[in-house]
């Protein structure tokens, strides 16, 4: 009975004030207003002071006529003097999420917000989220809960209007028909009125847009208000001060616990493997992982990992994620965000699914779909706003492997081979290109290879920092080189490789270098290229060299010293040579090394290639150096260095300067030793050339550990040593070695 009667207080005092309000608004006093309706000027005080809490309705219409009120403001005062209006509680609240787990971060977000967007991608949990912290909080909410199904994306019919969801709701706080204003804008501020003063939770699931949401919204403070939609919204951000939330992909962790909670704990403990490739397989995805779970539940003789192998096939992942109801199928799910797409987005949705790298950058999605970068701008902010598409960071944009396989069913249905194969042309262009002119830019002095000029549509970028774009397209450019082979595009596949090959030799990919190598030594004998097929094999003697492979790399040396003899092409095989020298130098035989340099240094010359001359004049130095012949050691590098200044070569110059301050080293000159080894360290540095830095930092520990500066001389090793780890190199462990004896 107490309730009942706070209730009656709270309508009174809402009638009251906004009686008062009309009145100063009329400029009337009470004296003149009791005059204007005949009530009485006790009964206009006692209505303002908010004492009559069930005034009657003949009272009611005197007091708007007198005061001109509009139709709406007629509703708001109607409401306010209706008690029975208030007396019931809404709690429409759906049945909580059995098992919820996981999103302890984005619950705490919405603890003590007063109008929270929930956005995320479909599958993600947005409406398992919202409906759970609504029951949690509950008790928050003593005058009731609100719910809504807009229906913003759905399998049928059109989304809900904001005028139904709001007859909905006056229908749940029990305002009788009759009493229900003809207009929309007056049922509106009904709403409002009845929500006015109170403490109530309003959960509008699954909108559309920000104008279906802001009719449902309370005029003023004290109802939390709780939107879910796969649109961002932004709108309502920006007017009505909402607070986003935005609602990734689970953890791998949250996942783990997902299928533990639905499957017990000791059955996923027992194939913790199996867990983990389902978690991976389903993207993290909730949606995704519940229906997994459900598939495994039914069957509880099915080992998890007879589930995990059925979810392996990329094309048909989503068979094994199909429920025959639309409200739960994952491709059903997804569907509802793609049928809200204009037509060029949707076609970019689409050929998204043919780019298989985990990002992509907006001029690639332009090559991909052969429109401007301009023109591409606006697709994927729609993409964005319905998140079928995540802007992990500035320009860089990516979508889980579910909605990429979704993306490339849709580009197989409806989208013919032909544009399908051009767009991946197009694309393929856009790396090649690009990648091609930042390795330029990372080794000016390098040997060219020829491209063919781009798909028209294909947008290479500008590039102005190499080292920056190879290394956000790291990832990327490796997926290129395994779909241009997988989908026949063999030149791409070698030449991508190529132009990948400094970048990841200087910062010590050189597992990822033998990968891509593989792949296109496989392209280069489908294409029956021998050139590129020599090249290839020599570039993957170097990263097998790198790695320790030594009988791996001469296989492939003497494989392309043949190619090459066969072609009369003496630069190829003075590379070879100079490949040979290093294998032999790691192999710890510097006379085998300096022959092999010395043949390097002929051949070169030979060719009139200056550039490889130089290197191997340096090479031919530097193992004369390790046999202790210091004064041809000098000589030789010496002409080295002269010869990369002149061709402005500054990789080929730290290689000399380094040579050269091992020589002085050797001939106990210290502090010239130091000079030519800053020298070496400050253009490795500039370069990018993590190993060699490290090699470098090795040469200086050694000459202050010979000048009897122990703590420089661990300082010099400790950060060659951190460098060598980084990259997993064998040579670790002498420096190792050092550090322990020294």
């Amino acid at each position: 009975m107490r309730s009942w009667w706070r209730i009656l207080g709270r309508v009174g005092r809402a009638l009251g004030v906004m009686l008062r309000e009309w009145r100063e608004r009329a400029l009337l006093t009470q004296e003149s207003l009791a005059e204007r309706t005949g009530l009485g000027v006790r009964t206009v005080r006692r209505l303002e002071a908010g004492t009559i809490v069930r005034p009657h309705g003949k009272s009611l219409r005197l007091l708007a006529d007198a005061l001109e009120l509009s139709e709406a403001e007629r509703a708001e005062l109607a409401a306010a003097g209706t008690a029975d209006a208030a007396t019931r509680v809404a709690r429409q609240l759906p049945q909580d999420v059995a098992g919820f787990t996981g999103r302890a971060v984005q619950l705490r977000e919405l603890d003590g917000a007063s109008t929270v967007v929930v956005t995320g991608t479909a599958g993600v949990g947005k409406t398992a989220l919202a409906v759970h912290w609504a029951h949690r909080a509950a008790a928050k909410f003593p005058d009731g809960q609100l719910f809504v199904d807009l229906r913003g994306f759905g399998p049928v019919g059109a989304p809900m209007t904001a005028a139904d969801a709001v007859r909905g709701f006056l229908d749940a706080l029990d305002v009788p028909p009759e009493r229900l204003p003809a207009d929309e804008q007056a049922r509106a501020a009904l709403y409002r009125s009845l929500l006015a003063g109170r403490r109530m939770l309003v959960l509008l699931d699954n909108a559309r847009d920000v104008e279906q949401v802001r009719p449902l919204l309370p005029g003023e403070p004290g109802c939390v208000v709780l939107v879910t939609s796969r649109n961002q919204l932004t709108g309502l951000i920006a007017t009505s001060g909402a607070r986003p939330v935005v609602l990734d992909l689970m953890t791998a962790d949250e996942a783990r616990e997902l299928l533990a909670v639905r499957l017990g704990h000791g059955r996923t403990a027992a194939e913790p493997e199996a867990t983990d490739e389902i978690v991976r397989r389903c993207a993290r995805l909730p949606l995704a992982l519940a229906i997994a779970a459900a598939r495994a539940a039914t069957r509880g003789d099915l080992p998890l990992a007879a589930l995990a192998e059925q979810l392996r096939d990329q094309r048909g992942r989503l068979d094994v994620l199909d429920t025959a109801d639309t409200a739960t199928d994952v491709r059903a799910v997804f569907s509802w965000s793609y049928a809200g797409l204009g037509a060029p987005a949707a076609r970019l949705f689409r050929l998204l699914g043919l780019h298989q790298g985990p990002d992509l950058a907006a001029a690639a999605a332009a090559g991909l779909a052969g429109v401007t970068p301009g023109e591409v701008a606006p697709l994927l902010d729609e993409l964005v706003r319905v998140h079928l598409l995540v802007e992990r960071a500035r320009g860089r944009y990516t979508l889980h492997d579910l909605l990429r396989t979704y993306a490339a069913e849709l580009a197989t249905s409806t989208d013919p081979e032909p544009e399908r194969t051009r767009a991946v042309r197009r694309m393929l262009d856009h790396y090649l290109h690009t990648a091609h002119a930042a390795d330029r830019l990372l080794d000016p002095h390098q040997d060219v290879v020829a491209l063919d000029e781009p798909a028209p549509g294909s947008w290479p970028e500008p590039v102005t920092d190499a080292a920056a774009w190879f290394t956000a397209e790291h990832a990327v450019l490796l997926a290129a080189v395994d779909a241009a082979a997988a989908v026949g595009f063999d030149t791409h596949a070698w030449r991508l490789a190529w132009t990948l090959s400094i970048f990841l030799e200087r910062r010590g990919h050189w597992h990822d270098q033998v990968t891509t190598g593989r792949t296109a030594l496989w392209a280069t004998v489908r294409l029956g290229d021998a050139p590129a097929q020599a090249g290839t094999h020599r570039k993957l003697a170097a990263a097998h060299t790198m790695l320790g492979g030594f009988d791996d790399a001469y296989t492939h040396l003497d494989a392309a010293l043949g190619l090459f003899a066969a072609l009369g092409d003496r630069a190829g095989q003075a590379h070879c040579h100079h490949g040979m020298a290093y294998v032999w130098e790691r192999r710890g035989r510097p006379a085998d090394a300096l022959r092999h340099a010395r043949q390097a240094n002929a051949l070169f010359r030979a060719a009139g290639h200056r550039e490889g001359e130089a290197h191997s004049r340096n090479a031919i130095g530097w193992y004369h150096a390790l046999l202790g012949d210091h004064r041809p050691a000098l000589d030789a590098c010496q002409e080295a260095l002269a010869l990369h200044q002149e061709l402005g070569n500054r990789y080929g110059q730290a290689g000399a300067w380094d040579s050269l301050g091992y020589v002085r080293h050797r001939l106990g000159e210290h502090d010239q030793a130091l000079a030519y080894y800053r020298h070496a360290l400050r253009l490795y540095r500039e370069l990018g050339e993590r190993f060699n830095e490290a090699d470098v930092l090795t040469h200086v520990g050694d000459v202050r550990a010979a000048a009897g500066d122990a703590a420089a001389a661990r300082a010099a090793w400790s950060s060659a040593l951190e460098i060598l780890d980084q990259l997993g190199h064998t040579n670790a462990e002498q420096v190792r070695a050092r550090l322990a004896a020294g």
